[in-house]
């Protein structure tokens, strides 16, 4: 079984290139010419170098998932629109209010909420469709969720812009504050499920999914009307590095990741429950497979594992440029470390001693508790070199 998945991927990853492939690679190539053209002034050679590469990714995971084409174009209409009518406009402040497409749907708070209202339907959606059983309403459900996606990455590419807008200075990609991360959480997360929802038919996961973003989304609100976060403010100086670029993305990814394996724990936890109470439990015969789900408990934890491996790679050689050495035993150091340990001890477990099951949804679920000290907790209750990032 695992030797014919293999082969099927790489029988899928050799298909000849079709019109919509060359249609893609031009829209990539053609937008990073055009990135470049308007932004090069403002971009040193390694900016440069995490372009092209940007670009080259996106070629090769667009026509390896067809999906993320289509989404790719919708989100770059929208941002294009937004910045035209920017562009076609006085003051950003006047603009916001006056310009309908913008105060309703692309500027960067619409979008971003827009996105949060579709994550917290979708959840909803999910969970109705879970209990009724209707393939319409899983559609509808994964619809919503690539809608969602789609407005938070037109939030973040507006955002981005608007930063230089409102005063050159403050100029920054949006992924330096706690309020933008958290929309790149709920983003890169929301795209990593429907990936394995396609890959392994699991949309009755995707309401358990779906909580732990919404959660997310909850704390965002919170933080935008509270506390006024979602004013854009100019960088610290230790931020203003290309190494933000790609340290935090792949952090998140891997953030991202494990919030899905352990809510896939959840799930695997309430279905073996269920079938302990009853073989022919309903509720289990809806849900996937508890071999299925612990497979995506193991596939998505590697992959978070992966990343945040690289994440912290970069992270110290982002420190040791900035504050001249590669680790300091800051508290947010300190728990990435035991993050990244207790990943490493589960995969470790999982591959040498071959456990599985009901333990390991519930290391998958204490993992996540761990993780979400180290992203938030930190911020909230500690102090160091990376305070910037506090409440």
């Amino acid at each position: 079984m695992q030797t014919q998945t293999i082969m099927d991927s790489i029988q899928e990853e050799k298909k000849p290139y079709t019109l919509k492939d060359f249609v893609w690679i031009a829209f990539v190539v053609l937008g990073s010419i055009f990135a470049y053209t308007q932004y090069s002034s403002l971009m040193d050679v390694y900016e440069v170098g995490i372009l092209i590469g940007t670009a080259a990714s996106m070629i090769w995971l667009g026509r390896f998932w067809p999906s993320l084409m289509t989404m790719s174009y919708w989100v770059a209409g929208m941002s294009l629109l937004a910045l035209w009518t920017y562009s076609s406009h006085g003051n950003v402040i006047e603009t916001k209010e006056t310009a309908f497409f913008l105060k309703f749907l692309v500027s960067s708070e619409s979008a971003i909420m827009w996105m949060s209202a579709l994550f917290v339907l979708a959840t909803a959606t999910y969970f109705l469709a879970l209990f009724n059983k209707s393939e319409f309403t899983y559609k509808t459900a994964t619809t919503m969720v690539w809608a969602a996606v789609t407005f938070g990455l037109v939030g973040m590419m507006v955002r981005w812009r608007e930063s230089y807008i409102i005063n050159f200075d403050y100029g920054h990609i949006p992924v330096s504050s706690l309020y933008e991360v958290f929309i790149l959480f709920a983003v890169l997360t929301g795209l990593i499920y429907l990936y394995y929802e396609v890959k392994y038919n699991a949309k009755a996961l995707g309401g358990f999914v779906m909580l732990v973003i919404s959660a997310s989304v909850a704390f965002l609100l919170w933080y935008h009307f509270d506390r006024g976060a979602h004013e854009i403010q100019p960088l610290v100086p230790a931020l203003k590095s290309y190494w933000m670029k790609i340290h935090v993305p792949a952090n998140f990814v891997g953030y991202g990741s494990f919030a899905i394996a352990a809510m896939i724990g959840v799930a695997y936890l309430i279905t073996s429950k269920a079938l302990q109470k009853n073989p022919n439990s309903a509720f289990a015969a809806k849900m996937p497979s508890l071999e299925v789900m612990d497979d995506l408990m193991y596939k998505t934890i590697a992959l978070g594992f992966a990343f945040f491996t690289i994440a912290t790679v970069l992270g110290a050689m982002w420190a040791a440029e900035a504050w001249g050495g590669y680790w300091s035993w800051d508290p947010k150091e300190t728990w990435a470390l035991i993050v990244w340990l207790n990943y490493a001890a589960w995969l470790h477990i999982r591959m040498s001693k071959g456990w599985r099951g009901n333990p390991m949804a519930w290391w998958a679920f204490v993992g996540l508790l761990i993780t979400t000290f180290a992203f938030l907790g930190v911020n909230m209750f500690l102090s160091g070199l990376h305070s910037y990032g506090e409440l």
